[in-house]
């Protein structure tokens, strides 16, 4: 593909930030849909069709991350009947189809839709994992020959004559410098990109903008559901897995880091979404999270107001050759924002091969024999995900599966076996259990880690399998990453789970240290 073929270029991806593994950034910060373009066809008709068109090839080239839910917008008491024509035929012309549906039918496909709905449409939505889709991209680059270096940060871009020729990365684990030597350097940091460019000497219109979302601990759509007006807060609700995801918030931020929820934040949300599933309060919040958007905002936009849209910017008119940035964009994009950056360092580079990112899969799909061989050490029940997880991982998986004499579940709700985790442990990049969870998602179900991740740890421990942090603190750090969520929503039932939790882990095992007097 172009894009690995372009050895000589840097594709800097995260910077400027306490780094972590993969998909630890916006990447995952969203409400994991894979749109299809209607949120946008009325205020962004070219976006619109943007997303239509890659929804189509994600769901090609990486359907091991897709669910193909479909989507439905519908017309609300509270919003204008004479916004709907106007919305259809904007549709029509982004190429996305939008056809309507009775409102009784609709209610009994989704039973859990408020009855005083007044019209429903029904348009190709889906629902994407960005967690795996993420990883997928990175076993078909390293497939490829690319290289990741997981927590760097990029401290300095260098150039000589007006060209790049370098950037250093500072390795966050052990405190050295890195030194890479190139001929071009892409700015790909999303929310962080207007920072890089500032190493460089440039100046660019980037405004991170941040976003709250609400994860249920229920299914109760099981389709993607949006409002039929112009793009809101708290407008759609995505299911995922057994979750249902509300989102999202968008208020203006100076920090690329800003990704704390607030109660607040929270509770403006479900009173938004009440129009839509009216007993929203009544559901087990599982937690909350918070993103930041990478907007593209020249003449000052900002917000709902600015461009979904993407651009590619090459740095040399400017002054700088070898310097490109990609800025914009969503997630359901992301393939055509590569294509467009690659096209771009290609041409600099003088490579003429055709891309193939829209037809060659992100990764193979197992063979027979090779699940055949997993259902004697899986459960069947998990199967299918476990395998659309791994990817390129599965051999190596079903080989130490084999090698055991059984192969327990560590984590339930996502079905994570020891074989698995002991396979992403033994991975050079892995120095944590959190980064354990970006590859796996464990600790992200119902119990947040409060009983996966002791299994987790005292089985690394009885495997002899050392991470870089010492276990009684990785086990803090990590239930210290899952509060993060739960505290801006600790009441009803998940303030009980809480709890629980607290007893397991201070009560009983004392990972929080205190002695016999503070107990007293």
């Amino acid at each position: 593909m172009r894009q690995a073929q372009a050895l000589s270029a840097i594709y800097v991806c995260a910077g400027y930030r306490q780094c972590c593994g993969i998909a630890h950034g916006t990447s995952s910060r969203f409400h994991g849909l894979l749109h299809s373009g209607g949120r946008y066809a009325v205020g962004d008709n070219d976006a619109a069709h943007e997303c239509i068109e890659e929804n189509m090839i994600v769901r090609r080239i990486g359907h091991q991350c897709v669910e193909e839910t479909e989507g439905f917008f519908v017309l609300t008491p509270e919003d204008d009947p004479a916004y709907v024509q106007g919305w259809v035929d904007a549709c029509g012309k982004a190429g996305i189809a939008a056809a309507e549906v009775d409102v009784h039918e609709a209610l009994l496909l989704e039973p859990n839709l408020s009855p005083a709905i007044r019209r429903v449409f029904r348009v190709p939505d889906a629902c994407v994992d960005g967690f795996r889709l993420v990883l997928h991209n990175a076993m078909s680059a390293q497939r490829y020959g690319g290289r990741m270096l997981t927590y760097h940060n990029v401290i300095a871009i260098h150039q000589q004559n007006g060209k790049v020729c370098g950037v250093t990365a500072h390795n966050t684990l052990t405190n050295e410098d890195v030194e890479i030597a190139c001929s071009c350097v892409v700015n790909a940091a999303g929310s962080w990109s207007g920072r890089i460019a500032a190493l460089a000497g440039l100046d660019v219109a980037v405004s991170p903008d941040r976003g709250t979302l609400v994860v249920f601990n229920h299914r109760f759509t099981s389709r993607v559901v949006n409002r039929l007006h112009p793009g809101s807060d708290g407008d759609i609700f995505v299911p995922h897995g057994s979750i249902t995801i509300l989102g999202t918030t968008s208020t203006t931020t100076d920090r690329p880091d800003d990704t704390i929820p607030t109660t607040a934040e929270v509770q403006r949300l479900l009173a938004i979404g009440e129009p839509l599933f009216p007993d929203v309060r009544n559901y087990r919040i599982l937690r909350a999270f918070a993103g930041t958007r990478p907007l593209y905002t020249p003449g000052n936009a900002s917000g709902r107001k600015a461009s979904r849209g993407f651009h590619v910017v090459d740095h040399g008119s400017e002054g700088l050759e070898g310097m490109v940035s990609i800025f914009g964009g969503k997630l359901t994009t992301y393939r055509l924002m590569a294509e467009r950056a690659a096209d771009t360092v290609c041409n600099k580079l003088g490579i003429t091969t055709p891309c193939r990112t829209a037809e060659e899969p992100l990764i193979p799909d197992p063979d027979k024999a090779s699940l055949a061989l997993a259902s004697r050490h899986f459960p069947m029940a998990g199967l299918k995900i476990m395998a659309d997880r791994l990817g390129d991982d599965l051999p190596s998986v079903l080989d130490a599966a084999k090698a055991k004499k059984e192969n327990p579940l560590l984590c339930e709700c996502e079905m994570v076996s020891l074989a698995e985790i002991e396979h992403v442990a033994r991975d050079p990049a892995t120095h944590s259990l959190t980064d354990i969870r970006l590859r796996t998602r464990l600790g992200m179900g119902t119990c947040q880690g409060t009983f996966c991740s002791l299994r987790t740890i005292a089985a690394l421990a009885e495997h002899n399998i050392p991470l870089d942090i010492p276990p009684t603190e990785n086990m803090r750090r990590f239930l210290q990453e899952r509060w993060k969520g739960l505290r801006p929503a600790l009441w009803g039932i998940q303030a009980r789970e809480m709890e629980l939790g607290r007893a397991v882990c201070a009560g009983v095992l004392n990972l929080d240290g205190a002695t016999h007097e503070q107990n007293c």
